[in-house]
């Protein structure tokens, strides 16, 4: 009995979490984009003294870059029409 709750609440789980990717998947590939590009600034650009904010260290210009391509991944996925409503 209690297997079958956790498996009942495990698929509702899935599901929904399924569903968020759904919707967000324009977000979540340029997101993916925008930390790559964070890294690869970081790379071959970065900051030689260290005491850049962004650029210092490569986990918060992958976050940067993430952060930046997630609402660029906004604007473009307010520009696709949206199929439910056709």
């Amino acid at each position: 009995m209690v297997l079958k709750l956790i498996m009942v609440a495990l698929g509702i789980i899935l599901h929904s979490v399924k569903n968020w990717l759904l919707t967000h998947k324009v977000r979540i590939v340029i997101a993916f984009v925008g930390a790559m590009g964070g890294y690869l600034y970081w790379i071959f650009i970065g900051c030689a003294a260290g005491n850049c904010g962004i650029t210092a260290n490569w986990y918060s210009s992958i976050a940067f870059g993430s952060i930046i391509g997630w609402f660029v991944g906004d604007m473009v996925n307010n520009k696709i029409p949206n199929k439910k409503n056709n």
